[in-house]
């Protein structure tokens, strides 16, 4: 049937399964928008308060649903406003279809009204982007946008569509959208053997958890895995949930804020298996020391990874879960008791902890943890408090923890959870923020207002740049640049003045009251969580240094005191 460009994007969003999408009309995407209005019962349409946040909530409701999330957008600002929400997806590999619309055809390249190259712009931070010059093009573009968001290493896709393409019409017929098959193609069936071998022979093996594992829903087989080889596991920010972190085998975090007993392990192993993660230098520290003792076995559906970062022994390329269930099926059953028995000596000696005096970020995320009962999705911002939470809350499966690892978007966890929170309506959804990064995209506490979606926007207000100003006092001679935020900002009232509530810790006795007020409502909330500005996040390895090297508060006073 002939239909126009703007019914058929429509018709190939229901075809896909889309339920919902994020995003903020304009001139050139008015045809969309008008259709939309038409079938406002079949998709739902949140509109945001900035474009921006209409990426990071498609970006959040892929990342909690496992579906892909679409945002939209018009031509010029409009689409430029999507680019960091764009780069955060390619960075922690998240599908997503943005949809932009374009000048008409004839007004390209002649500098008109809001015209703007928006594919060529996104071209270095999408797995595809592509310019829709005629009505006879949305069909495929579309249906081309979603397999390639979804096939192999997840990511984002953009459609730009020419406003002339959207009015115009052309023939449409529907079409089931084919299965994406996990890729198996590529497992090397020498490396194979050789990995198992590795494995069989393993005195002190670790495995390491990335993000890859979340995105494979490889949980499941990881558990396995581990006790078939009967090694600890310790994970990257990304791979929060791909093991359960209340598993007696688990470590902690690895790397710059990881635990001393994962760091530790990691270089002693004489085995590491590194199932979907990229070596980040978060992660790694010193690249030339890193699991020097180690044989390095990595599991990555990206061929591009291999020997990126780090120079690793055996590689297994292909789907995560896909490779795991193939070894878990050939490797008997290991006994590494002794080792396991050191890493846990490791655990006890070396904890996390924090000073219990007064509120702090650990201990809020701490109460958040028992009062939720470790079921609520989590979302974070960047800096401290997502460290903290990243430390304090155990995550026990895939998608709980949704947070910007690889860009480290300052502005994300409140759009992200946004999406989160519309993906999952009957799940408690906090966002867990600083007082720096909630500036950023505040403006979306209207968004979840309007949207009645009951997000907590959980504020650890130090009225600092924490992150930044814990690297001052360590690595800048306390020299506090631009990183103090004393203005008088009354967050509660703010708060209210959107139409959500505002509710204020100060004190250690307040917490679980107004933790379990927030948990309750079911209208937004935001918590303003005053803690003091110089709290820091340890363990930390400094910039470059060996993960061995990690040091924390005591380790700071005990240097001091021997100057």
């Amino acid at each position: 049937m002939q239909l126009k460009g703007a019914e058929i994007v429509i018709e190939c969003l229901k075809e896909q399964g889309v339920d919902t999408v994020f995003g903020y009309p304009g001139g050139t995407i008015l045809n969309v928008y008008d259709e939309l209005y038409k079938h406002s019962d079949e998709i739902r349409h949140v509109l945001t308060s900035h474009e921006q946040g209409a990426a990071h909530a498609a970006d959040g409701y892929a990342r909690a649903s496992g579906k892909v999330g679409v945002c939209m957008a018009t031509s010029g600002p409009g689409s430029t406003n999507l680019v960091t929400g764009i780069a955060t997806a390619y960075m922690d590999s998240v599908p997503l279809v943005a949809i932009t619309c374009n000048v008409g055809v004839s007004l390209l390249g002649k500098d008109s009204f809001q015209e703007v190259d928006t594919a060529g712009i996104v071209m270095p931070i999408t797995k595809y982007s592509h310019l829709v010059r005629s009505a006879e093009e949305v069909a495929p573009a579309i249906r081309r946008a979603f397999k390639i968001a979804q096939t192999g290493r997840p990511g984002p896709v953009l459609i730009d569509i020419a406003k002339n393409a959207t009015a115009d019409t052309a023939e449409y017929v529907r079409e089931v959208p084919e299965i994406i098959a996990r890729s198996t193609e590529n497992i090397d069936q020498n490396n194979l053997e050789k990995a198992l071998k590795v494995l069989r022979n393993a005195k002190k093996p670790v495995i390491f958890v990335g993000g890859g594992a979340v995105i494979a829903g490889a949980d499941k087989e990881l558990r396995e895995f581990a006790d078939k080889l009967d090694a600890p596991v310790t994970d990257s920010l990304m791979g929060k949930g791909a093991f359960d972190g209340t598993d007696p085998k688990y470590m902690g975090m690895l790397g710059m804020h990881g635990t001393k007993a994962s760091n530790l392990s990691v270089c002693e192993c004489d085995v590491l298996v590194v199932v979907g993660s990229r070596f980040s230098d978060r992660v790694i520290g010193n690249a030339k020391t890193f699991a020097k003792n180690a044989t390095i076995i990595q599991i990555d559906v990206d061929a591009t990874e291999i020997n990126k970062n780090i120079l690793i022994d055996i590689d297994l390329v292909g789907d995560a879960k896909s490779v795991l269930e193939i070894i878990n099926a050939k490797l008997e059953k290991q006994n590494h008791s002794e080792w396991l028995a050191t890493v846990e000596e490791r655990k006890n000696n070396f904890p996390l902890s924090y000073d219990t005096t007064g509120v702090t970020g650990p201990y809020i995320v701490e109460r958040l943890y028992e009062l939720t009962k470790g079921e609520a999705i989590v979302c974070t911002e960047v800096g401290q408090h997502q460290m903290w939470a990243a430390q304090y809350y155990k995550y026990k499966a895939p998608h709980q923890l949704l947070t910007s690892g690889g860009l480290g978007t300052m502005g994300y966890g409140l759009g992200a959870a946004i999406g989160a929170q519309t993906a999952n309506p009957d799940k408690v959804v906090v966002n867990v923020a600083g007082d720096g990064c909630f500036r950023m995209n505040l403006n979306e506490i209207i968004t979840a207002v309007r949207a009645k979606t009951p997000v907590i926007e959980l504020v650890i207000n130090n009225s600092v740049l924490g992150m930044v100003r814990q690297w001052q006092t360590l690595f800048y001679g306390q020299r506090y640049s631009n990183t103090i935020l004393d203005d008088p900002v009354d967050y509660v009232k703010l708060a209210e003045s959107m139409g959500a509530k505002g509710l204020r810790i100060t004190s250690k006795d307040e917490v679980d009251k107004v933790l379990q007020e927030a948990i309750d409502s079911d209208i937004p909330v935001v918590i303003d969580c005053v803690i003091d500005q110089d709290d820091k996040v340890f363990p930390m390895v400094a910039p470059g240094a060996n993960i061995s090297d990690a040091f924390d508060a005591d380790d700071l006073a005990k240097n001091a005191s021997q100057e």
